[in-house]
């Protein structure tokens, strides 16, 4: 069975991401986000050992995030060889950016869904992934002038 790693941050960007949770009957499967109150019941949903946490940060409060999203780098690390995934599918943003710059050095599959909140903009995150992603897929046909080489998807809900 494949091992795949679901990751992304909280908020929308995670409600989109379990969207996917029928796939996870199919993987050998780990979701990774960020630990606020609403996501810790994740744990008793799928099971202790098939969710993990990363510190939630904001660059709205721009200070704290540089040393919260320094931590998250090296949790990510950890994460990354603690679980070995194969496949790294994520909607973003800023937390699963280092998890797919690991997978990317150690030609791992990365799997990036573009948010389906953006129709005409593409994201900071999504740039970032774009060169590295090996399955790039937008939710609206217009966000393909942006993202060529990317798979129209639709929407994921």
């Amino acid at each position: 069975m494949k091992k795949v790693l679901f990751i992304s941050s909280t908020g929308g960007h995670l409600n989109e991401l379990l969207q996917l949770s029928p796939l996870f009957e199919e993987y050998d499967f780990h979701l990774i986000t960020e630990k606020t109150k609403s996501n810790l019941s994740l744990k008793n949903k799928y099971g202790n050992d098939k969710v993990s946490f990363l510190i939630y940060g904001t660059k709205d409060h721009l200070f704290s995030y540089i040393f919260k999203f320094s931590y998250n780098i090296i949790k990510s690390f950890y994460y990354y060889f603690k679980l070995k995934p194969e496949y790294i599918v994520t909607t973003g943003t800023h937390t699963a950016i280092p998890i797919c710059k690991i997978a990317h050095i150690f030609k791992n599959k990365i799997i990036y869904i573009e948010t389906f909140a953006n129709a005409k903009t593409p994201t900071k995150t999504g740039k970032i992934i774009y060169p590295i992603a090996d399955l790039f897929i937008v939710q609206w046909e217009s966000m393909l002038e942006f993202y060529p080489n990317a798979t129209y998807g639709g929407w994921i809900y």
